[in-house]
């Protein structure tokens, strides 16, 4: 079976900070957790979030780094949006700013983090070099992506079957389209800044789905690449999609779902 292709390909909408919630927000605070800890920044230091979308990370900072102040940027005017009102903490502020032109002061923040916004980022090493910037001399500059091409199993279920459907959705797999989402390129990319003592690891979570439809509905909001991908196509279209996802799923007795999505989180110092 092949898909029809539309005339430019679906288009990404990066607009509902409620459907993207269940779609990754709620995976990217468990990686969070995980990703604050490695870092052990110390409490009462003023953190930058680059591409802060929803406020996953800020809210995480704010529950486990006991942080002075949080700033927030983010490219979309409904998330900024959206993270303010979910995000209502006097320590933290939201703003729309350009990851590649922070708006923000050379040496200020004791912590620049950025979670699952790198790749999606046309120029990701002027934003590292951006993140560089508002770093004080040996503070951190850090980030975490998803591992598209490898071990981010609820994505690698929905584009292998994709791809079996449907010649574009090849080059629409986010595991294609962002080769810095892998070790050796996050690495070079945060070496190519001048920031010392870069360290790579793997974060892996449980993703655990309570039945087919806790895993499938989030891809029907047209948030991000592989639910604009899942809107573009025809009803019936999707319906094939769907139970050709649902035929290579490992279901438990009971209905549920068990998967692993694994990160790779990178961080540097500036000198």
């Amino acid at each position: 079976m092949t898909m029809d292709e539309g005339q430019h390909g679906p288009k990404e909408t990066w607009a509902n900070g409620a459907v993207y919630e269940p779609y990754m927000g709620r995976w990217s605070r468990l990686v969070a957790r995980k990703f604050l800890n490695w870092l052990d920044v110390s409490p009462n230091c003023y953190w930058l979030d680059v591409g802060c979308g929803t406020g996953a990370l800020s809210r995480t900072i704010l529950d486990l780094a006991a942080p002075a102040h949080v700033k927030g940027f983010d490219r979309s005017d409904d998330y900024v949006v959206f993270a303010r009102e979910q995000v209502r903490d006097e320590r933290a502020q939201f703003e729309v700013g350009d990851a590649q032109a922070l708006p923000v002061e050379t040496g200020t923040y004791d912590a620049v983090v950025s979670g699952l916004a790198l790749n999606f980022i046309p120029e990701p090493r002027q934003a590292v070099a951006e993140m560089t910037r508002a770093a004080k001399p040996t503070s951190v500059v850090a980030a975490y992506v998803w591992d598209y091409a490898g071990k981010m199993q609820l994505m690698r279920h929905f584009w292998d079957a994709a791809a079996a459907l449907d010649s574009r959705a090849h080059d629409l797999d986010e595991g294609r389209r962002f080769p810095i989402c892998q070790p050796l390129p996050l690495r070079e990319l945060f070496q190519s800044t001048g920031l010392s003592d870069v360290a790579v690891r793997p974060i892996d979570i449980a993703t655990d789905f309570q039945d087919f439809d806790d895993y499938w509905s989030p891809f029907l909001g047209g948030q991000a690449p592989a639910p604009a991908y899942a809107r573009s196509l025809s009803d019936e279209q999707r319906a094939v999609l769907r139970e050709r996802i649902r035929a290579g799923l490992p279901f438990a007795q009971d209905g549920s779902i068990s998967l692993t999505a694994r990160a790779w989180a990178v961080r540097g110092f500036r000198q």
